[in-house]
């Protein structure tokens, strides 16, 4: 058995832009074992600015497992607690491997070789003009689950945004979702929240910037709109840490992102102490590869999810791998008519 990495660029198709800046392009890696000519793929998913090993040692660190893993596949994700990313690749893989190298990586996800999640329709940041498109667009193609960035125009702007979906919502189907990525305030949180709340929304995710807990603890227990951490739970990797986090922050909902968590037992363990406390979880890809995706969306399938998860980033780049994965209005979707094609890697 070997095992190899490299590093993929992810290229947009339009540039995606968060409070946080725009994106035109997204930096991954691919993790390869091969073995007896068959392949097995994972993707430790490195965010540059927010993954917590965010690194300039991180190749280092892919190449130091790359050589132990043939040897030491039982041990291996040991030492990886303080590199989520790689974490996640390295568990995927090893998944994959284990199951024959047929990108099957949660055999129980699939139902009649296939499987359907619903997910959210996804309105990136822009100006006002290139949301409000975006937004119509979503609507007229169906969608019953629109999530907003919301944080880098005016916000006065963004409530007459929210005010065009309500007012073309002849039904009263549409929910919404917002996600500020840490854009407001403690100062101005509440008060907008309370603005927002006029709108029905579903949730708002990260108001402000993480490792606030007090100021965080405090908007969560006052605000009309339900909260839900995102970026919060980064760097919080092992069991007591997310316990203090739970305990402190009393969260509603949770943003569960595996490669920014820590993999999937990670995710499991963050479920169990939301479930403890009547809360609810959301998984949602960051931004992957179908390679990435493909292992979030077997285990989101696996939760039998009711609620609309935040998959539907696969899309976004020119130069993404062909899978048996497609999106609509309906959500995920896998295809087992549809074939993998791995010819971009090298």
């Amino acid at each position: 058995m070997k095992c190899r990495y490299q590093k993929y660029i992810l290229h947009f198709k339009e540039p995606g832009t968060t409070s946080r800046g725009t994106f035109r392009d997204k930096e991954t890696y691919i993790i390869t074992i091969e073995d007896e000519g068959e392949r097995a793929y994972g993707e430790c998913n490195l965010f540059r600015g927010l993954s917590y090993d965010d690194s300039p040692q991180y190749e280092e660190k892919l190449d130091e497992i790359c050589k132990k893993l043939p040897s030491e596949p039982e041990t291996i994700l040991d030492d990886l607690e303080e590199w989520p990313s790689i974490r996640f690749g390295v568990q995927t893989v090893l998944k994959d491997w284990q199951n024959g190298s047929r990108q099957i990586i949660f055999e129980n996800a699939f139902v009649n070789r296939g499987f359907s999640i619903p997910a959210n329709g996804l309105i990136w940041m822009g100006s006002k003009e290139e949301m409000q498109s975006r937004i119509l667009e979503k609507m007229s193609g169906g969608f019953s689950n629109i999530k907003l960035k919301i944080g880098a125009i005016d916000f006065e702007k963004e409530l007459e945004l929210l005010r065009l979906i309500r007012e073309n919502d002849l039904g009263g189907n549409i929910t919404i979702r917002l996600d500020a990525n840490g854009a407001f305030t403690p100062r101005s949180a509440l008060e907008k929240l309370k603005r927002l709340a006029e709108f029905n929304i579903e949730y708002l995710e990260q108001p402000i910037r993480q490792g606030q807990w007090q100021e965080m603890a405090r908007i969560i227990e006052d605000s009309p709109v339900p909260i839900a951490l995102d970026e919060e739970l980064i760097g919080i990797n092992t069991l007591s840490e997310k316990k203090r986090l739970m305990d402190t922050l009393h969260p509603q909902l949770l943003i569960l992102k595996p490669a920014l968590a820590g993999g999937f037992t990670s995710c499991d363990e963050w479920r169990q102490l939301t479930a403890d406390q009547s809360g609810e979880c959301v998984v949602t890809s960051a931004l992957e590869s179908n390679i990435g995706l493909n292992a979030i969306a077997q285990y989101t399938a696996t939760l039998s999810p009711k609620r609309s998860q935040g998959l539907g980033t696969g899309r976004l780049f020119t130069n993404n791998f062909p899978s048996p994965y497609r999106i609509d209005e309906k959500g995920l979707h896998f295809d087992a008519a549809q074939k993998w094609d791995f010819s971009l890697l090298q």
